[in-house]
């Protein structure tokens, strides 16, 4: 493979991803939240009540920025937390109904944003790009 190749690759990955991740933040601004905060209700969206290290774990954020998020998103009224009542160490977060109607509608508006960025993509292209990109995020992990 030729080097002028991969970089001029790289620097198409990064400009594609600076876009895409203005989209997501416009998304999430639209909602009233940050990034993380939109990550973070999303995530509790699709799996329901979970433990409040695990939805750190899943979003990608220390546990001390787990817990500054979700008071941030407490202090809104968007979750609340529960301790576990067999282990003190453990406190779960859950969406609230305002939480869920938020997230309900910003999820579907993001949705069909997401889907009009690949609308001009055909089926077998997505599937390469995502195979070729689990490829070279595996090799940059290594």
């Amino acid at each position: 493979m030729e080097p002028a190749a991969c970089l001029k690759a790289v620097a198409v990955l990064v400009k594609a991803h600076d876009s895409v991740h203005a989209c997501i933040k416009r998304d999430a601004a639209n909602a009233g939240l940050n990034p993380t905060e939109f990550s973070v209700m999303e995530l509790l969206l699709h799996k329901g009540t979970l433990p409040t290290q695990e939805i750190g774990r899943r979003v990608l954020i220390s546990s001390g920025s787990i817990t500054y998020v979700v008071d941030k998103l407490e202090a809104k009224k968007l979750v609340r937390r529960t301790p576990c009542p067999t282990d003190r160490r453990i406190t779960f977060t859950e969406l609230t109904e305002s939480g869920r109607t938020l997230i309900d509608d910003a999820f579907f508006r993001h949705r069909k944003n997401v889907e009009n960025l690949f609308a001009e993509v055909e089926a077998d292209q997505l599937e390469t790009m995502i195979s070729t990109l689990k490829q070279i995020g595996r090799k940059a992990e290594g």
